[in-house]
């Protein structure tokens, strides 16, 4: 099972001191949190993708990862999420594919809708397309990654005739995909359809939800011939704090939870402890409830945590990842790894995905030119230009 952290990259002002860090602060901030993860010994760290303040998550998630993975020599790089619906998937084929080689492979993608509304008109979209944008540019590229020539037409964008993307994917596999979704069953029956894995970002939600969402992903796998219902690739979000004891956990953390831009104002933090996955507390209520979200998902790939938002400082939150990785994770490992079955497979990884498809494969040129109708093989061979 893989564990790691994710990050929205949000700069918010800690309601203790005052201070709100600029974004060069949070940016730098964001690439030794990445650092520290994998000095603790976390599988991954995950980067959001924001076009809107108060977020420095990158707009463009690739310039990151890129980055991490010449700082890093382990962690699996990741995003959470990936936006299809306002990203060309062109664009996205290409970055991504072209980081996954700098990567050496340690790269994969959670695809997501986006929740902020605004977004879409910025990208000339329309968020009433939300769940059609999804379906439609995935298509796009999941053929792109896996379709030396890919001819295309759709509802949203320019078609495509005769069109290769470059570079192709790191030893002929595409990067492994996660759907990531809240609350969207289509995006749960995207993820079934085409064999991936299905993010659920339970951080606001309560396991009757996530077990309703999860189940229907678990059902629609095994319907499309992927393998059994408990075999489906399953992740899952969530949010802690830690302290010695839990009351200091409570003590320290409520201020920022009740300051936060997506917490404040709304329930208190008992209810929220009570009805999300959302743990403050101490290392051993961690573990335990993070084992108990077995008792309604099944036996799942990918533990995400938040560990960085609300404007908690910096030192506070390589604190919380030095306790993460050396008191709360090792003991995880163990028990979902005693609890797995064998039928079970664990999380997609780069290497397991070529030992999958039979071992590398070359690039080859296609055998023939490919003639885009609208511009012929070369622009100036088309005489409509003439």
């Amino acid at each position: 099972m893989q564990f790691g952290i994710f990050t929205i990259g949000d700069v918010t002002t800690d309601p203790t001191t005052g201070h709100t860090p600029s974004e060069n602060e949070r940016i730098k901030a964001t690439v030794e949190i990445a650092m520290k993860a994998e000095e603790v010994g976390l599988d991954v760290f995950a980067t959001g993708e924001h076009h809107n303040p108060p977020f420095i998550a990158p707009a463009n998630p690739p310039i990151l990862m890129a980055y991490l993975a010449a700082k890093t020599k382990n962690i699996l790089l990741s995003t959470a999420t990936t936006l299809i619906t306002t990203n060309d998937p062109v664009r996205i084929a290409e970055d991504y594919a072209y980081a996954q080689h700098l990567a050496e492979g340690r790269l994969d993608l959670m695809m997501g809708r986006g929740n902020t509304g605004p977004v879409y008109p910025w990208f000339g979209r329309d968020i009433r397309d939300g769940i059609s944008l999804a379906v439609e540019n995935y298509a796009l590229l999941h053929a792109l990654w896996r379709e030396e020539v890919v001819n295309f037409e759709g509802k949203h964008r320019t078609p495509l005739h005769g069109f290769t993307s470059t570079p192709r994917p790191l030893d002929g596999v595409a990067p492994f995909v996660w759907h990531g979704s809240i609350r969207s069953p289509e995006i749960a029956e995207q993820a079934a359809y085409y064999g991936d894995g299905f993010f659920h970002n339970n951080i606001f939600w309560p396991s009757s939800h996530t077990r309703r969402m999860v189940d229907l992903y678990r059902k629609r796998y095994e319907h499309y011939g992927h393998g059994k219902y408990d075999q489906a690739i399953v992740g899952l979000g969530g949010q802690v704090f830690m302290a010695k004891n839990s009351q200091d956990a409570v003590k320290q953390f409520r201020p920022y939870f009740d300051n936060a831009p997506v917490y404040g104002g709304g329930p208190s933090l008992e209810d929220f402890t009570r009805e999300t996955p959302l743990t403050v507390g101490s290392p051993q209520q961690v573990i335990e409830r993070v084992l108990g979200f077995r008792d309604y998902v099944g036996d799942y790939q990918r533990q995400l945590f938040l560990m960085d938002h609300a404007g908690l400082p910096l030192k506070t939150v390589l604190e919380q990842l030095d306790m993460l990785g050396e008191e709360v994770v090792p003991v995880l490992r163990k028990e979902f790894a005693a609890l797995k079955p064998a039928h079970v497979p664990d999380a997609p990884t780069h290497a397991s995905l070529v030992e999958a498809a039979g071992g590398p494969k070359q690039h080859e040129e296609p055998t023939a030119p490919q003639v885009d109708k609208w511009t012929g093989t070369r622009a100036e061979d088309d005489n409509k230009l003439g």
